[in-house]
């Protein structure tokens, strides 16, 4: 039986990328809009708002959360890049899917959002040279993370969610 909290494992931060490593990282970070847009295709309102697991959020909430997430990632990113190992701001993701614009709101806003916040999010990571990936930022909860090791989490997001809806999708027959 599959993990339904963790399809593809949990997170494991293996160390420095190597320069083809991190590429395959930024291709992941690239193909999530189209892969989470063809994982929700042609779902329904009630398919939408259905746990991918007991206790879990719902379709809907996991593509509005993507987003919530990798917008405060893109901004972790520019603030690692412009200053000197800045201390960013934690977010309580469970409450933000509990907001109503992310139990309510059309999957379409946020499949939009993401396609141009990638698109952004990509063109600066493929600009940087390699010595950049080695700068840092602060979190709160997870100390002081370097930015080749947010690309290797990050990567891992994408692939994370896109596997619990798809994963949801076989199981319930919406193939």
């Amino acid at each position: 039986m599959t993990d339904l909290q963790y399809p593809i494992g949990r997170f494991s931060y293996e160390g420095e990328s190597s320069p083809a490593r991190r590429e395959q990282f930024i291709n992941d970070i690239s193909e999530l809009p189209a892969q989470l847009r063809a994982a929700v295709a042609g779902l329904t309102d009630e398919q939408l708002d259905t746990p991918y697991r007991d206790g879990g959020w719902t379709v809907r909430q996991v593509v509005h959360h993507l987003a919530d997430s990798h917008l405060n990632s893109y901004v972790r990113t520019r603030l690692a890049l412009t200053e000197a190992v800045p201390t960013i701001t934690a977010y309580d993701e469970a409450q933000w899917a509990e907001l109503e614009d992310a139990r309510r709101a059309p999957v379409a806003v946020s499949l939009t959002l993401l396609e141009s916040l990638h698109d952004r999010w990509v063109r600066l990571l493929r600009s940087l040279p390699p010595e950049d990936f080695a700068r840092e930022f602060k979190h709160p909860e997870r100390g002081t993370v370097s930015l080749d090791n947010n690309l290797a989490l990050y990567s891992w997001h994408c692939k994370h969610h896109t596997a619990h809806i798809n994963n949801l999708r076989r199981r319930m027959g919406w193939s």
